[in-house]
This record gives C-alpha cells, sequence and structure tokens, in this order.
C-alpha cells in the first residue's frame, strides 16, 4: 500500500501514519521501496494471521534480495517438477554479467546444484524410481552422464547439505544450492547462488558464499508459519 492508503485504512492522518509506518520499517516489521509499503516475514513475531495469505515466494524474496545484495549475485529458489527445476522466485544484483532466469523457467534437475538438493530430500526408493526413469543428456563436457555417478553425488549432497555444481549445464557458469526447509524440517524448496565462474572461484563459494547461503536459508525457515508444515505439498510441483 502507499501511504495514503494505509492512512485513509486506518483513519487517521498521513503524517501518523508516517511515524508508525516508518517505525515498522526501522523495527524489520515492514519495508518501503520509497512509495509502496509491504510487511516482511518478521510480522510473524506479532502473530501468524497477518501472513497466513503470503505465497512462499513473497516470504522468501526478502532475504534472497539481502543475500543477492551482499554477494553482488543472483539468488533464486526452485522446487522438483519431474526431471525438472521450476524456478519459483528471484532476487538479482545489479552486474553487467547475470544469470538469464525469471520465476517460471525450468532446467534439467541433474545439471543444477538445486537438483542435486532437491532429489537429496528424496527417500532411497524415491531417488531409485527417479533415476530409474532418467535420460542423461549432454550439454558439456562436465555434465555427469552416469546414473551411478549422479546417485552418489546426491548422497553426498544430502550427507553434508549443500551442493555445488560446475558448468555441467552451461560453460561458464557455477552454482552453489541449499535446502529451505519448513518448520516440520522438510525440505519444501532449494536455494540457490549462480554466478559466472571467471568471477567467482570455487574456494570462494564454499569458504564465502556458503555460509552466507545458509543462514538466509535458515532465515527464511525461521519465517515460514507453521501451516507450511502442512502445506509443504503445496510448494512442490507434484512429480505424478
Amino acid at each position: 500500500m502507499t501511504l495514503s492508503e494505509v492512512a485513509q485504512r486506518a483513519d487517521m492522518n498521513r503524517a501518523a501514519a508516517r511515524r508508525f509506518l516508518l517505525t515498522l520499517v526501522r523495527e524489520g516489521y515492514a519495508e518501503t521501496d520509497g512509495k509502496y509499503f509491504r510487511l516482511r516475514p518478521k510480522i510473524l513475531e506479532l502473530g501468524f494471521s497477518a501472513l497466513s495469505s503470503l505465497s512462499f515466494a513473497e516470504i522468501a524474496e526478502p532475504p534472497m534480495e539481502d543475500l543477492s545484495a551482499e554477494l553482488g549475485e543472483t539468488c533464486l529458489a526452485a522446487v522438483l517438477d519431474g526431471d525438472l527445476c521450476v524456478y519459483i522466485a528471484r532476487a538479482s544484483a545489479s552486474r553487467v554479467v547475470s544469470v538469464d532466469l525469471d520465476v517460471g523457467s525450468t532446467l534439467p534437475a541433474f545439471t543444477m546444484s538445486t537438483g542435486r538438493v532437491l532429489l537429496a530430500a528424496m527417500s532411497d526408493d524415491e531417488l531409485d524410481r527417479w533415476l530409474d526413469e532418467f535420460r542423461p543428456v549432454r550439454y558439456t563436457d562436465h555434465t555427469v552422464m552416469s546414473r551411478a555417478k549422479l546417485r552418489d553425488d546426491v548422497v553426498a549432497v544430502r550427507e553434508k547439505g549443500w551442493s555445488i555444481v560446475d558448468q555441467e549445464y552451461e560453460i561458464g557458469f557455477r552454482s552453489l544450492s541449499v535446502p529451505i526447509r519448513d518448520q516440520g524440517d522438510a525440505v519444501v524448496a532449494a536455494l540457490n547462488v549462480c554466478c559466472p565462474s571467471p568471477r567467482v572461484s570455487l574456494e570462494k563459494m564454499q569458504e564465502e558464499f556458503l555460509p552466507a547461503t545458509q543462514a538466509t536459508a535458515a532465515e527464511i525457515q525461521r519465517s515460514l508459519p507453521e501451516a507450511y508444515r502442512r502445506r509443504a505439498r503445496d510448494l512442490r510441483v507434484s512429480s505424478r
């Protein structure tokens, strides 16, 4: 809402509304782009009902925007749809060279760090069924083509809790992903940082980007209402 809309709905003058809104912004309960105001996930501290209608993307994007600004790279969130990753939220830094992915884009899960994280959340039986239907396509010389190797990689991601994939889908780009969990600790999405390989080394991704990305995933988890424990299936695109 704009300041005028808030003042009208709250039945107060603009000056008083502005003071209240700026206080909420300062305390982290709201944010503004200079014209519009909206609530932030921290409002959950004051009660679930205010955010009960927010989508996953609306909850995840403010922390993702902070992460993108901190790292200077594009951040994305994805869910699994069969053999594809579907990107459901995006935050982008101002860069001459950036990742050309928008909300709604799909990419082959087996070549993506987001895909490895989401596959790692499956049970062994679910993963084996997925691999039985897996049909590899070589996108670059780095693409993993072996079912056995892909399974080993996914199991390793499950054990360590994160994934870095280096130029398996496109030469010149590498990415880091960690799981986003709900209040019941189930994986509901993957949080991703993607960047050109000449700009960010594998060492920097692991030593600097990984802790920041994990902290943002934890912030998103804390912001998700308890209801997401029951609604987790609605956040994932069915693979059936």
